[in-house]
């Protein structure tokens, strides 16, 4: 079960963990383009999956907050030490280039392979997310089946 918001509007900092039903209920209601948020960021989950060797699926941004109209979803995909975009279906590969899923999607997606950084370095990345443009922390996201 995913944390009360905070006072700022924000997850608490660190990474948690909630499943679709509880992703949809939270942050999935409200206006139309939360609710077309929402849609496209399990759409995105869809093609990440068909991509095979997803590991992580990590949510950041304004999707995760009161916002009524989010800027767009943010998501970072942690894919298997073997995966290989060439033998991802055509259909996923736009996600794996930022600017085309920016294009395509209207998202920030950023992906990287296990075993690219030593795993306490890894760690250390994905809590980047975490930072506002203001510099203060937020939590993130990581969607489980």
């Amino acid at each position: 079960m995913l944390p009360p918001l905070t006072e700022s509007s924000d997850l608490p900092v660190g990474i948690h963990a909630a499943g679709w039903d509880e992703i949809e209920r939270r942050f999935g209601e409200g206006s139309l383009l939360r609710k077309r948020a929402c849609a496209k960021l399990r759409h995105l989950y869809e093609l990440a999956e068909r991509a095979g060797g997803l590991r992580r699926f990590l949510v950041f941004g304004s999707f995760l907050s009161v916002t009524a109209e989010p800027h767009d979803v943010d998501v970072a995909l942690v894919m298997a030490a073997d995966f290989r975009l060439e033998d991802a279906p055509r259909e996923s590969k736009t996600l794996f280039s930022h600017a085309d899923a920016e294009a395509r999607f209207g998202a920030s997606v950023f992906w990287v392979r296990e075993g690219m950084f030593p795993e306490d370095l890894m760690e250390s990345f994905l809590e980047t997310w975490q930072r506002k443009r203001d510099g203060t922390k937020r939590g993130i996201l990581e969607i489980k089946p």
